[in-house]
């Protein structure tokens, strides 16, 4: 499966993503890129901040 199959399946899941989670996961270094294409082909894609551990926020992608 491509990169953004497995981030579709992943989301189709019913389970969030991060840019974290699709790099250990599936290789994806670029994540953004990824739910633009999906979000191109009609997928209705919710974008939330998430705070890591460490401060820093980040995006987490979820289907609506």
């Amino acid at each position: 499966m491509t990169q953004k199959q497995n981030v579709l399946a992943h989301l189709k899941a019913g389970k969030t993503i991060t840019p974290i989670q699709a790099l250990s996961k599936y290789g994806c270094f670029r994540l953004a890129d990824v739910i633009y294409k999906l979000r191109s082909d009609g997928h209705r894609i919710k974008t939330e901040e998430y705070e890591t551990p460490n401060g820093a926020i980040v995006g987490r992608y979820r289907l609506q």
